[in-house]
């Protein structure tokens, strides 16, 4: 849900062709200004600090008489509602050209944790995007620690407390900001996503089945620990969640060659 397959970034550009995707379009205008061109001569300008949500399949062009600058996503499986282009504005703080920013950074440059980190971004630009235009944005604290989150879930020696300590109100009302947005504490969210991390990269091609090296590259410091609150979540060991995969992928494999021979035959 809401995966991240592409981002790019347009430097200066003054027209895009007419085209389509298969997939949902967000793009962040971060300079200048321009205007999308839809099948029905629909015309959408934009500028600076605008965000335009283009839904699969409609078609449109991009152009700009003093050149446009933006980056781009291309999102599948997006849980979005709207059947037309709209138009968003982002917020005082520039929270989604934050989001964009790294979302780029992590596609085109990270490429060790771009598989951990792309749908985590992913899932939090679509709930922005739904918050900014459902008029009820989220808590800017709240959003602000889930940011935080989401940027450093992956390294083992980040310390949330210590992130926790640096805004301006206490602790406990924190985490009470915290769970009436997200339904749970920050730490809670912090060792979730982690652990969602860890069971989709054991379903990777990339992994090997070593799980010290995969409760490393998710966060945690202890593979001992890790593998409890896996268990605790998943109801099996890593190891065991990794075999199971691992089975049914070979399972698909087989049948998917029989397929094939029967078809040649």
């Amino acid at each position: 849900m809401n995966d991240i397959i592409f981002a790019g970034k347009h430097f200066l550009t003054f027209n895009v062709s007419r085209h389509k995707h298969e997939s949902w379009e967000l793009v962040y205008c971060t300079k200048d200004a321009g205007k999308f061109i839809f099948d029905d001569r629909m015309e959408l300008p934009y500028a600076a600090g605008d965000i335009v949500v283009i839904p699969p399949e409609v078609p449109h062009e991009n152009t700009s008489i003093s050149g446009f600058t933006n980056i781009h996503l291309n999102i599948v499986n997006a849980a979005l509602a709207f059947d037309q282009p709209i138009l968003l504005h982002d917020d005082a703080n520039h929270s989604l050209l934050h989001l964009f920013a790294d979302a780029y950074y992590h596609f085109s440059s990270d490429q060790e944790h771009r598989m951990l980190l792309l749908p985590a971004y992913g899932n939090l630009i679509v709930k922005s995007v739904i918050a900014n235009q459902s008029a009820h944005p989220k808590n800017k604290v709240a959003e602000e620690i889930e940011r935080s989150i989401v940027r450093n879930y992956a390294n083992a020696n980040y310390e949330l407390d210590a992130f926790l300590h640096t805004l301006p109100y206490c602790y406990d009302h924190l985490c009470k900001i915290f769970r009436k947005e997200l339904g749970m504490t920050p730490h809670k969210y912090l060792t979730n996503l982690r652990l969602q991390a860890a069971a989709e990269l054991l379903c990777s091609a990339h992994n090997s089945g070593n799980i010290t090296e995969v409760s490393l590259l998710c966060g945690f410091k202890n593979p001992l620990y890790f593998s409890r609150l896996f268990k605790k979540k998943y109801d099996v060991s890593p190891k065991e969640y990794y075999r199971r995969k691992l089975e049914a992928k070979q399972l698909r494999d087989m049948d998917s060659d029989s397929q094939k021979i029967i078809l040649e035959d």
